[in-house]
């Protein structure tokens, strides 16, 4: 079943999406070689819960932390610990929250010091496509259209778009219809209509499309062990243009000023 919103729920929920991004800015404030993802899962613990909301993650199916921290060849899922991030790693951190009774939901991802041009432009393209799909987020537009666009732009650069794992409404749910795949027809799937929140995420893969669950149950890894990233927005269907409920600046204002801090390590 698909909920629609109402625009005071819209308000609620676009709360609880800048509560995740500034959480974002947070993590993005103290990333550098040496520092554990468990720590950041840590950190996004206290502020959330400091800022009168928990985080969604926490046990949902059974997960068995606060935030989602997936490293190089991990797509989606994985899971902080002791692990040392290093020069040149890749980080996507996905982070969700409840306060108000509504779901916030959505992802960034980080460069660890210098790494290539090749991943460079795998994390540019990716973040394009984000925005291209939301461009499609309006009214009158289908599913389909949404996909394509995402879908095509990381095609064309010789991507691999992931079939396994969709986007997904959002609400007083974390997971609620419709599906939002980061592929499709233009023109196909379900009509968009005002106040529908979905949290629209590409998950683009440097090589091929497959991917696989890791031996710990929760990871999943690409399936050829190249790289991947992964951008979400939570993002509000309108009449000729999306609203973005989600903040990126925050997230990049953050990254730019400890650029800047550490430019011993950062290219």
């Amino acid at each position: 079943m698909i909920f629609y919103k109402t625009d005071d729920e819209v308000a609620l929920m676009k709360i609880s999406a800048e509560l995740v991004s500034n959480t974002l800015a947070e993590i993005a404030k103290i990333l550098k070689p040496g520092i554990t993802t468990l720590a950041l899962d840590q950190l996004a613990n206290t502020y959330i819960r400091d800022h009168d909301a928990i985080p969604s993650f926490y046990n949902y199916n059974g997960f068995p932390s606060n935030i989602i921290t997936s490293l190089n060849d991990v797509v989606v899922h994985g899971l902080p610990g002791k692990y040392e991030l290093k020069d040149g790693d890749i980080l996507s951190v996905d982070i969700g929250t409840i306060k108000n009774g509504f779901h916030g939901d959505h992802a960034y991802t980080f460069i660890i010091g210098e790494t290539t041009k090749e991943v460079l432009d795998l994390v540019k393209i990716t973040k394009e496509s984000l925005y291209l799909g939301i461009e499609n987020a309006v009214v009158g537009k289908r599913m389909g259209d949404i996909g394509w666009a995402i879908q095509h732009h990381n095609e064309k650069n010789g991507y691999g778009v992931v079939r396994d794992l969709v986007g997904h409404g959002l609400g007083k749910d974390m997971h609620e219809d419709p599906q939002v795949p980061n592929y499709g027809k233009k023109g196909a799937g379900p009509l968009l209509r005002e106040n529908l929140v979905l949290a629209i995420e590409p998950m683009i893969n440097m090589g091929k499309k497959d991917v696989y669950l890791d031996e710990d149950g929760w990871a999943i890894r690409t399936a050829d062990g190249s790289p991947s990233v992964h951008f979400e927005h939570d993002v509000c269907v309108k009449k000729g243009q999306a609203l973005i409920l989600s903040n990126y600046q925050p997230i990049e204002l953050a990254e730019q000023a400890n650029r800047n801090l550490n430019t011993s390590y950062y290219a």
